[in-house]
């Protein structure tokens, strides 16, 4: 959805108020820049005279979770509304600071729920199974040569355990059900009425199952919620599945367990630097790793692209989100 008139041309009350910040979904850049006229921040030392001649103009940052935007650049931004998110994360962005200046935050939640979960059951399948790395096996031509790649580990009937039973935790163990898994969950709160076991920590969880899938959201209050803790309880037949953000694993005790054999195997389609993969995981043949695809595809792609535009539109026309995780303070509502 954009803004029109009757004549079906952008509204030029947002021309110059958009800014795109870090990369997008290419069909979205092309249309913030034709009918908003929307400009990117550039990088480095361009940066400051951009902002020096454009910065009041700014009602709304256009970004992703993959870029965000932090508290010194909305301190820059004396007329920044609304910043709205291209991804259902927003872990990148200064949340906090957005609310202390009543600056309104959306995402784009619901629309990915389904691709996210069918990511996160795919890679427990390859995780526990091995399917990649037997792959790998035929490829190589080392089948003739060597026989038969070890034996791997049932999903039907597996103890899973879940980490953040949200959206999308929701929906994986809708999925594993079919498997006859055994779900538990950890929240930082139960769940009324949920059918599966809650567990009261995440090593708690851990210790309990044979598979841990990681759907918690990103951000400073779960950094390392998957510490060395959580990840020893896993224990050595424990496979860990990561769907969320990087941050919410120590990555270093995952490799340091893995390389150790005190893990089994993991599943990883987000890293604490990406787009950097540390390179032992590389190395390793019982971890699958995933270019932060979960939410890729033509179908969820375009629907994430509408709901973003259809945020940007909304608090251009009302001052208000469609999916808001902040709303805008009135003031900010221009």
């Amino acid at each position: 959805m954009t803004p029109e008139v009757d004549g079906g041309q952008a509204d030029s009350s947002t021309t110059n108020s958009v800014l795109r910040v870090g990369p997008l979904k290419p069909s979205l850049e092309e249309t913030l820049t034709a009918t908003y006229g929307a400009e990117r921040l550039p990088d480095g030392a361009a940066r400051a005279s951009f902002l020096s001649e454009h910065a009041r103009d700014v009602r709304v940052v256009v970004t992703s979770g993959r870029t965000g935007v932090d508290a010194e650049l909305m301190d820059q931004l004396p007329g920044l509304g609304a910043i709205v998110h291209f991804g259902v994360g927003y872990d990148t962005t200064d949340v906090d600071r957005a609310t202390e200046l009543g600056i309104g935050v959306s995402n784009t939640p619901d629309v990915l729920t389904d691709c996210v979960a069918d990511t996160a059951v795919g890679l427990v399948l390859d995780t526990m199974r091995g399917f990649t790395a037997a792959d790998r096996f035929v490829r190589a031509g080392r089948w003739p040569v060597e026989g038969n790649v070890p034996l791997t580990r049932k999903v039907s009937g597996a103890a899973v355990g879940i980490l953040g039973l949200g959206r999308i935790g929701s929906a994986i163990a809708h999925r594993l059900n079919a498997f006859g898994c055994r779900i538990a969950y950890h929240n930082r709160r139960e769940v009324a009425g949920s059918p599966y076991r809650y567990a009261e920590s995440p090593a708690e969880l851990a210790a309990t199952v044979d598979v841990l899938i990681v759907a918690a959201a990103g951000g400073s209050a779960t950094r390392h919620l998957v510490d060395r803790d959580v990840l020893e309880s896993l224990g050595p037949n424990g496979f860990l599945v990561n769907v969320a953000r990087g941050s919410v694993v120590d990555e270093d005790a995952l490799v340091e367990l893995l390389a150790a054999g005190r893990l089994a195997g993991a599943g990883l389609d987000v890293f604490a630097g990406e787009p950097q993969v540390p390179a032992e995981l590389i190395e390793m043949d019982n971890v699958v790793l995933l270019p932060h695809l979960a939410s890729g595809t033509v179908e969820t792609r375009a629907a994430m692209e509408a709901l973003t535009l259809e945020n940007l539109d909304t608090f251009l026309r009302t001052g208000d989100l469609v999916t808001p995780v902040v709303s805008p303070a009135p003031a900010r509502r221009r």
